[in-house]
């Protein structure tokens, strides 16, 4: 079964496939503020907008991070 890990700012949820990862870093050097590899849980999503979000995830290479828009209740 494939490890999935969910990571919710309210309204966007990073979606993390450790097993596609690899490492390429391009999180990390976009956004440090949110992904943080030596803290757990190691996505912060509340600390960058959607929008931010949203382009860095574009630009994962491996395909390892997606996201869900949340909608309003």
């Amino acid at each position: 079964m494939e490890k999935i890990k969910e990571y919710n700012s309210g309204d966007i949820t990073v979606i993390w496939k450790p097993g596609l990862c690899i490492h390429a870093g391009n999180c990390v050097k976009l956004l440090p503020k949110v992904y943080k590899p030596g803290e757990k849980p190691w996505v912060k999503a509340e600390n960058a907008t959607s929008e931010e979000l949203i382009n860095q995830i574009n630009a994962c290479p491996s395909g390892a991070l997606s996201y869900r828009i949340e909608k309003e209740s």
